[in-house]
């Protein structure tokens, strides 16, 4: 028999005596008069002589983290996952069934306690336990070190045990809470009404990516499952909602990374009369805001970078910034205009080992190599702008361009973090656009957009001057965190089955 098994057996037989012991091994509920975090803060600080003279009672809980043993002295650790307390144990000072009790607990049970604050001889922050009420036993035994659980693989599968182990990783969720808490107060502080649309689809519309698919039974039809709100949220703005937001969750048949999840939050908005300058100067007050309110300030750490997140950000074009990649990397000079022509596009990316697929045109061919060359170079938070029309299905033409696009995305520690638009609004080029990702589609393209119907039927009703964006969550929690992947940001991350 395996160390482990034997521990998992000694922890069975302890509950089976403790089950003897004629208590209710698997309580309803227990009453407490404070947390652990709350004791800590509140009298941690106090000396021995202040805690003797104001004799503070508590009745508190938490998972026991260390249990020792000197002679007539006995003491656990009990953790609350926020802070850790000591808890001093003798048998002539409590009932003796509960010290029975005290006996029968094994490393990570849940326990409760009551008695009064105290320091002990060594000056330690101590509870002298007069009652041990038992909560639940840990039939499983934590991790040797249980101050640290290194393994990635068990943390994302089993993230309650990581949450037991590493107060870091709690920290990470905690401030995730923060950011999406600061998001929404920023959306609604400027007159953004927070809404709910479809996570079933008839048509996946929003984005260029694959989605997952899903059956109704009873309607006898397929659906998809949102690879973004964006069509729903704008048919909101056709109706006359003015200012529109949702968190939501996506989902994209796609590969998974560091930077990608099949299951992620975006933070979606739209508001009429403004465009995708407009936006770039909100999404700067917008991270700053998160930023200060969820780190205390717009300067974080992120891998070896320092990252400054206060307005204004660097601004640079697609097609420059592409350009300008590709002249370093083959020491020739290259002019945005050669990404506009597609043999020369096309030269370029083949120089650079980039394949170019049957029929694609330059615009594409110039996303290609941006992503190959630029993206995780840009550290500092950078605006990219003005993308190709063809790999903008959503996007209004600029005036003066008709192959490019009044769009931009936010890069911050060399990856996207936003995307935004002015929105498309023309129900006849919006037509033309879905064709074209047809056209895309029937060459094998599975991320192409689908044609949707009803979507331009809503834009026949009238769609006002409009700019739209999604914000990751996932990511931005990973920047100010200073997490190097977006498991260790998403409490369930998906994961590949064991055999």
């Amino acid at each position: 028999m395996s160390s482990q098994e034997e521990q998992v057996q000694q922890r069975r037989s302890n509950l089976d005596e403790l089950a003897k012991l004629g208590i209710e091994i698997y309580p309803r509920k227990f009453e407490r008069r404070h947390t652990i975090s709350d004791l800590v803060a509140a009298y941690g600080e106090c000396t021995h002589d202040e805690l003797e003279a104001d004799r503070v009672e508590t009745v508190t809980s938490g998972r026991i983290l260390a249990i020792r043993s000197f002679g007539k002295a006995n003491f656990l650790v009990l953790s609350d996952g926020l802070a850790k307390i000591q808890v001093y144990l003798r048998q002539d000072s409590m009932p003796e069934l509960d010290f029975r009790i005290y006996k029968l607990l094994d490393f990570g049970d849940w326990v409760g306690v009551e008695g009064r604050l105290f320091r002990t001889k060594t000056n330690e922050f101590t509870i002298w336990a007069s009652r041990v009420h038992f909560l639940a036993k840990c039939l499983l035994p934590l991790p040797e070190k249980w101050h640290g659980l290194t393994d990635v693989e068990i943390r994302y599968r089993q993230r309650y045990l990581d949450l037991v182990v590493n107060p870091d990783s709690r920290r990470v969720f905690e401030a995730r809470s923060r950011v999406v808490a600061a998001i929404r107060s920023f959306m609604t502080g400027r007159g953004y009404l927070e809404v709910e649309t479809p996570m079933m689809q008839p048509v996946a519309g929003g984005a260029l990516a694959r989605p997952f698919v899903t059956h109704h039974n009873t309607l006898d039809m397929d659906l998809y499952l949102r690879i973004a709100p964006e069509l729903y949220l704008k048919r909101l703005t056709v109706g006359g909602m003015e200012k529109v937001f949702e968190i939501n969750r996506n989902f994209r048949n796609e590969g998974i990374s560091t930077q990608h999840n099949p299951e992620f939050t975006m933070m979606e908005f739209y508001e009429a009369y403004t465009d995708y300058q407009a936006l770039m100067t909100m999404t700067e007050e917008l991270i700053a805001t998160v930023a200060r309110q969820v780190t205390g300030g717009d300067q974080v750490t992120f891998g070896d970078h320092e990252l400054s997140l206060a307005p204004p950000f660097a601004r640079v074009s697609l097609r420059d910034a592409a350009a300008e990649a590709a002249s370093r990397r083959l020491g020739r000079s290259i002019d945005a205009a050669d990404l506009r022509d597609y043999l020369k596009a096309a030269g370029v990316a083949q120089e650079l080992g980039i394949e170019v697929g049957a029929g694609q045109r330059a615009g594409k061919t110039a996303m290609d190599i941006f992503e190959r060359l630029c993206e995780d170079r840009l550290i500092q938070p950078t605006f990219v702008y003005d993308f190709p029309t063809e790999v903008s299905p959503l996007s209004k033409q600029k005036p003066d361009d008709p192959d490019t696009v009044e769009r931009f995305e936010l890069y911050i520690g060399g990856f996207e973090v936003a995307n935004a638009f002015s929105e498309l609004n023309d129900p006849a080029e919006q037509r033309r656009r879905f064709e074209a990702q047809l056209g895309n589609r029937a060459r094998g393209d599975l991320e192409a957009h689908a044609m949707d119907e009803d979507y331009i039927r809503a834009l026949e009703y009238g769609l006002p001057p409009t700019g739209g964006e999604g914000v990751g969550i996932d990511r931005l929690v990973m920047v100010l965190t200073n997490s190097a992947s977006i498991r260790d940001v998403i409490l369930f991350p998906l994961m590949r089955k064991r055999e």
